[in-house]
């Protein structure tokens, strides 16, 4: 009953054509505010999925590694017992350090990560390699899959490399002072393949077999720097960390992949927050409109208010279809708004209207990700600043006096 007040009252022609212009003003800010909002945290979001697919290549769901020191044990049960822990669905195995990478005249500083057979189902990095193959050899016949950028910095190309290349390893308890030399196993190993997914991780990265690794570094047969773990689905993250630190106890440090980098997507966070905060800003704007708009046709209905008096409607009442306008007024806006944001993704993402510029990117296009919750959040947002802004225009309608006249 009160919306249908509310639609009559917005139809009907008003004596002043100002209530309609500041009404409609009100309206078109909350739709451009509404799509601008949902647009570009749908980009947001798309960008926030693929730099997740990025990172997937080194950070895995949930990683084990040593509360205290850089290696940690893990004996043959207990690795059991984390295999057949609840939403568990792949355990490898990792030994990483810092090695010294040479070919010839040219070397670098790399993070030499021994790694399992496991290794490509916990993470992606099978998926990006660009040349040669993923081939990690055995300890007696290592071979390396480089970043790309590591192959630039020794002057390599994994799938054309004649001979091997040479590794230094910091070997365990080598801290012998005297002999600086002796605190290194030197080795070779020969490149097989090279992979490319971004730049933090072609320019420090090289995979070579675990076996190799931990016989270089004297490292015991149930040591290790961590485990990394691939979850059956990723809301379950949270829920398997917690159910491994009461496996495991203390001693161990156990991170979900957010808690891995944590850094990059509280920022990612705070710049859709920001955004949000900006929306709210053009809302209340658009909510001054509405009261002046609203308390305009307060002026202009007053005889309609006496006879509902008259005719037995309650102050709470009035107030109410006076609400309702408001509510009527933004919800247009909004649906309008949401209208547009989908429409305007969509052709997005199967037309790609916006490029992104250079070439430097993975895509070549803005990547955007449609969610409810999002839809929702704007939704409530917009309903709740048009009765906070309807509130004092409804408010004086109900406050009307009513005269009987002879």
């Amino acid at each position: 009953m009160y919306l249908r007040f509310a639609w009559r009252y917005f139809k009907a022609k008003k004596s002043t054509n100002a209530i309609n212009i500041i009404a409609w003003v009100s309206v078109t800010a909350i739709t451009f505010a509404t799509a601008a909002l949902l647009v570009l945290w749908s980009a947001f979001n798309g960008f926030e999925d693929l730099v997740k697919s990025l990172y997937s290549t080194f950070y895995t769901d949930i990683r084990i590694t040593a509360a205290t020191g850089k290696s940690m044990i893990l004996t043959p049960e207990q690795i059991k017992s984390i295999k057949e822990s609840q939403y568990i669905s792949t355990v490898s195995m990792v030994v990483e350090e810092k090695a010294l990478l040479q070919n010839q005249d040219y070397q670098a500083i790399v993070e030499l990560k021994g790694v399992d057979s496991n290794y490509t189902e916990v993470t992606t990095v099978g998926q990006s390699i660009i040349r040669g193959k993923y081939l990690l050899g055995d300890e007696e016949h290592p071979g390396a899959v480089l970043g790309v950028g590591i192959e630039n910095a020794v002057a390599v190309l994994s799938d054309r490399a004649v001979g091997g290349l040479t590794i230094y390893l910091p070997k365990k308890g080598g801290d012998d002072l005297s002999n600086p030399l002796a605190a290194f196993n030197e080795g070779r190993i020969v490149p097989n393949g090279a992979f490319a997914s971004q730049q933090e991780f072609d320019n420090k990265y090289v995979l070579t077999n675990i076996d190799f690794v931990k016989a270089y570094m004297n490292f015991a047969p149930d040591e290790y720097t961590a485990a990394e773990i691939a979850v059956d689905a990723p809301e379950k993250e949270d829920a398997a960390k917690k159910q491994l630190q009461t496996l495991l106890g203390p001693e161990y440090k156990i991170q979900t992949r957010y808690e891995q980098n944590s850094s990059l997507y509280n920022v990612m966070r705070l710049e859709k927050y920001a955004i949000f905060g900006i929306f709210i800003l053009v809302l209340i704007v658009a909510a001054f409109n509405m009261i002046g708009a609203l308390s305009m046709l307060v002026l202009e209905k007053q005889k309609d208010i006496q006879i509902l008096q008259s005719m037995g409607a309650t102050r709470s009442w009035i107030q109410k279809v006076f609400l309702s306008e408001g509510v009527l007024l933004a919800g247009i806006g909004a649906g309008i708004g949401m209208l547009m944001a989908i429409v305007l993704c969509y052709l997005q993402l199967h037309f790609k209207l916006v490029p992104l510029e250079g070439n430097s990117f993975v895509i070549d296009y803005y990547p955007v990700k449609m969610i409810f919750s999002d839809f929702v959040i704007v939704a409530f947002t917009v309903f709740v600043i048009a009765l906070v802004a309807s509130w004092l225009p409804a408010k004086r309608a109900a406050a009307q006096s009513f005269e009987l006249r002879n």
